[in-house]
């Protein structure tokens, strides 16, 4: 595969991770508990953005770990069935979403012609996923760009705080978050 299509591909995908990092690092200390929305999303977001990066799905392990349960013990916060077994603190998401971006530049540039042959597949019922590694990989930038502006609203609403956008991986002035 080309180099400068895995260069592109890492620098947009890179910089939705790096948004990510930036707003839940940004988030004023005590936001998860007192918005458990916000929480919930991150949680979600840092999930299976590591999720997806693992391919075979076989491999994913819980590195921050989580219960499925039903909508009515749940959490009325939660986003979905995958509620997180305690409250992971703002640094526990936020190395975890470090360790994920590593995983995610190492897919990208371990990319081949025969790797995107591969499948992500993630079930046997015809309604489960089952995409090309290609697409598993823009369809996850496209679900961690949509959780960051979640998260980026709730900022910009309850704290009048504008996050800074990343045009490509590492150009955000706060990069220090990503050491």
């Amino acid at each position: 595969m080309d180099n400068s299509l895995k260069e592109i591909l890492w620098n947009q995908f890179g910089a939705s991770i790096d948004m990510l990092i930036n707003v839940i690092a940004s988030s004023p200390e005590g936001y998860n508990e007192s918005n458990k929305r916000f929480y919930y999303i991150a949680y979600h977001s840092a999930i299976f953005l590591d999720y997806y990066l693992t391919i075979p799905q076989n491999d994913f392990s819980q590195f921050l770990p989580f219960t499925f349960k039903e909508k009515d013990v749940r959490p009325k916060e939660a986003i979905d069935d995958l509620v997180p077994d305690k409250i992971y603190s703002k640094q526990e998401i936020i190395e975890f979403l470090k360790l994920s971006r590593l995983k995610c530049r190492a897919l990208i540039e371990s990319l081949s012609i025969e790797k995107l042959t591969e499948r992500f597949k993630a079930g046997d019922d015809p309604k489960d996923m089952d995409y090309p590694i290609l697409e598993i990989l823009l369809y996850n930038m496209r679900h961690t760009q949509h959780h960051a502006a979640q998260l980026n609203m709730y900022i910009r609403n309850d704290f009048d705080q504008h996050m800074e956008w990343s045009f490509r991986a590492g150009d955000i002035n706060n990069a220090d978050i990503l050491k």
